[in-house]
């Protein structure tokens, strides 16, 4: 399964002192993590500033990148996604979803979970992302209509 984290998960974690969760998203031999060049600016530019540094330590934030160097694939965009996302600096995210055929971003981010899907990635959050996955790669159920969604299922 192919997952995007968004900038705000991966500093929510930090900050919740929940790189444990994080660790094993990053581990799961069946999720493959993708990042891009634009991912890591932002994360770099939200952890520089002076009102989240004093809740994450630096040594942290060094530890983060470093899993994210060992565990996350890196993805060149490869083209800037149409979509009428409300804020444009969050389109590389979509842009990373297309290039790599993305199953599901993860975010806090309203203006993202607001679409809901971008093609045939689906916007959602950390909890309902986990609500549905469980580690043997089955679904346990859509929200909506209590049966899990055909494309989400093992292969």
């Amino acid at each position: 399964m192919k997952i995007i984290i968004d900038t705000n998960l991966w500093v929510s974690f930090l900050i919740g002192k929940k790189t444990s969760v994080l660790e094993s998203l990053l581990s799961n031999a069946n999720l493959t993590i993708y990042v891009c060049d634009n991912l890591l600016d932002e994360f770099k530019r939200v952890v520089e500033k002076p009102k989240i540094q004093k809740y994450i330590p630096e040594e942290d934030i060094v530890a983060t990148l470093e899993l994210i160097v060992m565990f996350c694939t890196h993805a060149t965009l490869n083209k800037t996604a149409v979509s009428p996302v409300r804020d444009v600096n969050d389109l590389y995210l979509l842009s990373l979803a297309e290039t790599v055929s993305a199953d599901f971003i993860l975010t806090g981010d309203k203006d993202l979970l607001t679409l809901e899907s971008h093609h045939q990635t689906k916007i959602v959050t950390y909890s309902t992302f986990v609500s549905w996955y469980i580690p043997n790669r089955e679904v346990k159920t859509d929200c909506a209509n209590g049966t899990a969604p055909k494309e989400w299922k093992s292969r």
